[in-house]
């Protein structure tokens, strides 16, 4: 997999890594900094964006996969795509093979973009940044939000209707709480209140106004 081309705005305005895993409140996070003067980069909203009716990857996929894996509406059948690439290891490197090269693609439009549109700073929401290998030498800052994993399981069977089991696939693969953990320059933990995390993303920000201030120095 080819490394996003990220460089040229590295120094130039601060990058910011915001991952954890499924259902952890990543958006919630993203959100708040966003009203701050960031710029959201979400990985996963491209994907939707990309595989929904009409997206540029549908044909592609229609023509790896078959009709079968599209819905009436011409998007991507994600119940029954999900299904595929949890049992068949193939289908999924067939997926990421189409899907990958075109989220790149679109996140570097939208990041030039943003900076030509005077963002204070950009906030890149990648559920998968870490297990990916691609990133962290491009961010300045890697925040994670975290909580439990039971916290993770019971807020993605509201959210998305999927059983247990389903989610503790999700679950299994993905980098581990630990591993995620251990590559964070801030925590983010959410397991409470949405008021607690007020606090820590006025922290997180102080954080990011330095990077800021060191750039223009």
């Amino acid at each position: 997999m080819t490394e996003p081309n990220l460089a040229a705005l590295k120094g130039i305005i601060p990058l910011i890594g915001l991952t954890g895993g499924i259902g952890s409140g990543k958006s919630v996070v993203a959100t708040a900094l966003a009203e701050l003067g960031g710029k959201i980069i979400d990985a996963d909203q491209i994907a939707h964006q990309i595989t929904g009716p009409g997206g540029i990857a549908i044909p592609l996929i229609e023509n790896e996969f078959g009709s079968q894996f599209l819905t009436s509406e011409s998007a991507l059948d994600r119940a029954k795509m999900r299904s595929l690439v949890f049992k068949d290891p193939i289908a999924r490197v067939q997926l990421e093979d189409i899907t990958h090269p075109l989220i790149r693609q679109e996140t570097l439009r939208q990041a030039f973009e943003a900076k030509e549109n005077q963002a204070k700073y950009l906030i890149f929401v990648v559920p998968l940044l870490l297990e990916s290998g691609l990133w962290e030498h491009l961010l300045d800052h890697v925040v994670v939000v975290d909580c439990s994993e039971e916290t993770q399981i019971q807020r993605v069977m509201r959210r998305n209707g999927l059983e247990r089991a389903e989610v503790e696939r999700i679950l299994d693969a993905q980098a581990s709480r630990t591993d995620r953990l251990s590559h964070a320059d801030t925590v983010i933990q959410n397991d409470g209140a949405l008021s607690s995390l007020q606090p820590q993303i006025e922290l997180l920000y102080q954080k990011i106004l330095g990077i800021c201030q060191h750039k223009a120095s």
